[in-house]
């Protein structure tokens, strides 16, 4: 006779990591640690254009970006900051804002201190901060505001503008191996070193270790998962993990998925973005639609109710239950940003659409509030599942309409309660 274990649920691995802060106001982002993984998103419009800057980032934070990057390269871009806050300020949009820099890094922080004061965070790519002697100038430079102002870094190295110098240093060693690494290792070694020197550089200056982040982005998904693991292994800071360039539509969101989600299993990552190129007319917000997807798939965060719906097939004899799943999705996630507020755990729960009888009753049983349509030959009544019991039986036109009213009523019932205040720090 065999005898079987019971199978465990699969769930996230946990690392343990440092957690940093990401403040604008009374608005607390908590990074690594024991936090939620957390989204971010970038921009990409021109920062001089205050108003349509600030437009772009209340999309984001509106669709889930928990933070969102900005561009910092110019004197005029610099000068732009501080009225993008205000702006934001202006429209309730607390989100915390980080500054992109490169090349001149060092120079527009020092020279626009309401820039360097307005941003909640300074991204600095080891790559891009100097050649030669120059480097650790101003590489410390940029160190010394982000501790004159108290503001957390990320260090964030891309193989795309990786530092030639550590690069060539790293190759000439290697030649003097008994037996030599390949050209890809060596690349992810260079990788991970410049993340963890610059690290240590800025920490010996005197910046606060759990105020520093790091990320190896580079757009290869094996890539991504080999150097993660090793520079999970070799550190303790909070790591920000996305596939760079990851391209656009169908691809850039199957690709950053593959890879996000083994890494996020294997409990490394501590904020997350997806960089999807977006399709002409995209909103720039998809992205973090995405990445919000990503989270609540792995069941490491919810956002926004889930929808289970079938694909359809040739019992299913109308678009019927196509169109009820796609109004049922696309009114859940506007409603969100109101009903966060006016709902507390509303984001959990979960919405059955299905087509016909084969599994339409009891993938609703299993959701919170299903229906199951008729599908071709089946008699014209749709039943409503509630909590696991069958409580109605919806039959004519107007299907689609009924059911969003009960799902309207039914979340108002479960989640809806007196809310006075609402509290700015996430915890």
């Amino acid at each position: 006779m065999v005898t079987y274990l019971p199978i465990e649920s699969a769930k996230p691995q946990v690392r343990q990591s440092r957690q940093a802060r990401v403040v604008w106001g009374a608005r607390v982002v908590t990074v690594g640690g024991d936090a939620p993984v957390r989204i971010q998103s970038m921009t990409n419009t021109d920062t001089v254009d205050v108003i349509g800057t600030a437009i772009q980032i209340k999309e984001l934070a509106l669709a889930g970006s928990e933070m969102v990057r900005i561009t910092v390269n110019t004197p005029e871009a610099a000068q732009a900051v501080p009225h993008v806050r205000e702006q934001l300020d202006r429209m309730g949009i607390d989100v915390p804002l980080i500054g992109d820099f490169h090349y001149n890094g060092h120079r527009l922080l020092a020279d626009f201190p309401a820039c360097a004061q307005a941003l909640s965070k300074y991204r600095i790519n080891p790559g891009n901060v100097g050649k030669g002697d120059k480097r650790d100038k101003q590489f410390g430079l940029m160190i010394e505001a982000a501790m004159r102002w108290d503001k957390p870094i990320r260090i964030g190295v891309n193989w795309g503008s990786l530092d030639q110098e550590l690069l060539a240093s790293l190759m000439d060693e290697n030649s003097r191996r008994a037996a030599p690494w390949d050209a890809k290792s060596i690349m992810y070694e260079a990788l991970i070193t410049s993340a963890l020197e610059s690290a240590q550089r800025a920490a010996e200056m005197g910046m606060n270790k759990n105020q520093i982040i790091l990320s190896c982005k580079v757009s290869g998904v094996q890539d991504l998962i080999s150097v993660y693991r090793e520079l999970a292994k070799r550190s303790d800071y909070p790591l920000h993990l996305g596939l760079t360039e990851a391209g656009m539509g169908t691809k850039g969101a199957v690709t950053s998925t593959a890879a996000l989600s083994i890494l996020l299993q294997e409990g490394i990552g501590d904020t997350i973005r997806v960089s999807l190129t977006p399709k002409p007319g995209e909103s720039r917000a998809q992205e973090v639609v995405i990445a919000c997807e990503i989270l609540q798939a792995l069941a490491l965060r919810s956002f926004v109710p889930s929808v289970t719906a079938c694909p359809g097939c040739g019992r299913t004899t109308s678009t019927t239950f196509q169109e009820l799943t796609k109004q049922i999705e696309d009114f859940l996630r506007a409603q969100m940003p109101v009903w966060r507020v006016k709902y507390p755990g509303v984001e959990k729960l979960k919405v059955a659409v299905m087509g016909c009888i084969v599994n339409g009753p009891g993938e609703s049983k299993h959701a919170d509030i299903g229906i199951s349509l008729p599908g071709t030959g089946e008699a014209p009544a749709a039943p409503v599942f509630i909590d696991g019991e069958k409580r109605l039986t919806l039959r004519g036109n107007a299907i689609a309409q009924e059911f969003q009213v009960i799902v309207e009523n039914y979340i108002e019932k479960r989640f809806g309660r007196d809310v006075t205040t609402a509290t700015a720090t996430i915890e």
